[in-house]
């Protein structure tokens, strides 16, 4: 009698999250969703377990989230897979990280072609190993007709760096006379970024309890919506992504300016 008294309950639980997630498409959906995914690590030590296996169980959180922001109708979702300072890390680990995006989409390639994401990247791919390169590239031509959400993972990225090589960019344009300086803006410097084919990200979410950007599109967070969650990214479920999509339509954006009845 217990039993299923705890299975209708789970049951209910199940039912209201479901509801919630419906409820959502009311009202705006951020078009534009980064994510942080922190908390692999202590995951792991938690269950006592090796990192390796909290970075495993969080490829499996990349799959849940993608298939929920599609069925929202999410434009973009960018995932910092890698940071340029990730290198840091125990050698053992860095090479099992290497090898993560291969085994994502060597095993998810199909389902993201049926269900008509497109794969993308963006970070410095010089550094990268061959095999990792390989899949990503595989990834890339594989859906590149596709239209639906773009799935668009950091690799190697590094916000500080991305803004220096942009404007070594800039400067090179302006002497060979392609740019003329006085035509240099907010706008056209962003189209010398990485994510020049991307609106800005409305909200960013990050996960474990850690309230900190990392050195992660900071030019193009400037106006965006933020979401700190105690949840470690292996165990951000369905349940959360709503709670962060809730808060954000619970918020007025004014991109500096006032509401109408405040000005």
């Amino acid at each position: 009698m217990l039993n299923k008294l705890k299975q209708w309950k789970r049951q209910q639980t199940s039912e209201e999250v479901d509801d919630r997630f419906q409820e959502l498409v009311k009202h705006p959906i951020p078009g534009h969703i980064a994510i942080i995914m922190d908390g692999n690590g202590r995951w792991a030590k938690k269950r006592a377990l090796p990192r390796v296996a909290g970075h495993h169980e969080g490829m499996k959180c990349v799959r849940r989230i993608t298939k929920l922001a599609n069925e929202l109708g999410v434009e973009a979702l960018t995932l910092y897979a890698f940071s340029t300072e990730n290198w840091k890390r125990p050698k053992m680990e860095v090479e099992f990280l290497m090898k993560l995006p291969e085994e994502f989409l060597g095993t998810f390639l199909p389902e993201l072609v049926e269900e008509n994401v497109q794969v993308k990247m963006m970070g410095s791919p010089d550094a990268l190993p061959t095999h990792t390169k390989r899949a990503v590239t595989k990834a890339m031509e594989a859906t590149e007709n596709n239209d639906g959400l773009i799935l668009n993972f950091a690799l190697n990225y590094g916000s500080r760096s991305e803004i220096i090589d942009s404007m070594k960019h800039v400067l090179k344009d302006v002497q060979n006379g392609i740019l003329d300086e006085n035509e240099l803006n907010e706008e056209v410097f962003s189209s010398y970024l990485m994510t020049k084919d991307l609106k800005d990200p409305d909200l960013l979410i990050r996960t474990s309890g850690e309230i900190r950007l990392s050195n992660f599109m900071l030019w193009q967070l400037a106006y965006t919506e933020f979401f700190f969650t105690d949840v470690l990214w292996p165990d951000f479920g369905k349940e959360h992504l709503i709670e962060a999509i809730e808060a954000y339509q619970g918020r007025s954006r004014r991109f500096g300016g006032l509401q109408s009845e405040e000005s």
